[in-house]
């Protein structure tokens, strides 16, 4: 990971864990307890993320760190007000990044799943229920290697529920600050021993 320093130890959870909001709640506490063992400053790259870090708790021992955004891809597009900019230009939006992708849960991976248990006419009109509201894809490029195979899938999916195709890059506004600070208003810092609540989320 090069934009973190050689002296930092990090742990990269499987992402598919978001979609299983208490099983990521219970990872998360997990690797924050054993982590603690090592470190006096703990550093979660979550945001709340369908409530899973509701009732996280901070060790004795450490200060806990989140970024306060609701949504992870907040910390692709690099804060929560660069996300709600985004909403606010088209509520309709459907956003797609690397991670998303490599674990199979996109709008175009949900179609080939239901084509194969129930058939193209069924599927076809579940996916037109499911993203009726929806009006656009929109792709966050974070600058990863093999770039063009998770664009076309982005693109192969819009195309699939005649969704409009857009891209943008991210940004690693929020990254950056994560790691090197300062820990200011779009941070939620835990002392010890304290418990994260929604409340935190939602304070400006």
């Amino acid at each position: 990971m090069p934009i973190l320093p050689s002296e930092i130890s990090y742990e990269i959870l499987d992402f598919g864990l978001h979609f299983r909001p208490e099983n990521l709640k219970n990872t998360l506490q997990e690797a924050i307890d054993k982590s603690a063992h090592d470190a006096e400053i703990l550093i979660l790259g979550y945001g709340l993320c369908s409530n899973g870090a509701l009732g996280l708790r901070a060790p004795e021992t450490a200060t806990l760190v989140i970024p306060k955004v609701h949504d992870c891809i907040a910390i692709f597009l690099g804060s929560h007000a660069a996300y709600m900019q985004k909403m606010k230009e088209e509520k309709g939006t459907f956003f797609l990044a690397k991670g998303f992708i490599e674990v199979g849960d996109t709008p175009l991976d949900e179609y080939y799943r239901t084509v194969r248990r129930h058939g193209k006419e069924i599927a076809d009109r579940v996916m037109k229920t499911m993203f009726a509201h929806y009006k656009r894809i929109l792709f966050v490029n974070t600058g990863h290697n093999e770039v063009g195979k998770y664009r076309d899938h982005a693109q192969r999916a819009a195309k699939q529920l005649n969704l409009r195709y857009e891209e943008m890059r991210g940004s690693r506004v929020l990254i950056k600050k994560m790691i090197h600070g300062p820990w200011d208003e779009e941070f939620i810092v835990a002392k010890p021993g304290e418990t994260i609540t929604l409340e935190q989320f939602l304070k400006k």
